[in-house]
């Protein structure tokens, strides 16, 4: 599968936080937090993409602009249809957390027994495909 251009993880931690004129720290609190999945070498070192940085711009924005907490941010992304994007059987849906919980997004939760198991969060279209503040807000008019 060949990974597009904007998806690509080749800025290291300090150059993301330099681009995002935020500090290391920030970004890697805005990652415990399940905000956004940094690329990780076997080395252990975090890349980021356009992609991520995209993601991270959009954060920033509801953040400064919007007046979201870090709460209200992962509820909104709680809210994207991840079983629908999947397609999940109801069976496991009904097994599923995040199908169930509202408060933080389905990327977080580990996938035990569901097609997600399988699954790498990071490629997965649910997270890959709302990186920025529009795709979300275009899905949310959607439902």
């Amino acid at each position: 599968m060949e990974i597009a251009k904007a998806s690509q993880p080749v800025y290291t931690i300090s150059v993301a936080a330099n681009l995002l004129g935020i500090s290391v720290h920030t970004l890697r609190m805005y990652e415990k937090e399940g905000l956004i999945i940094a690329y990780k070498k076997d080395s252990g070192h975090r890349l980021y993409s356009e992609d991520d940085l995209e993601r991270l711009k959009c954060i920033r924005k509801a953040i400064n602009e919007s007046k979201i907490s870090i709460a209200g941010i992962k509820t909104i992304y709680s809210f994207i249809p991840c079983w629908k994007i999947t397609g999940c059987s109801e069976n496991e849906r009904s097994n599923c957390p995040a199908f169930t919980a509202h408060s933080k997004p389905c990327w977080t939760f580990e996938h035990k027994t569901n097609i997600c198991s399988s699954r790498v969060c990071r490629e997965c279209s649910v997270y890959r495909d709302f990186s920025d503040c529009t795709k979300i807000k275009n899905l949310m008019n959607q439902l």
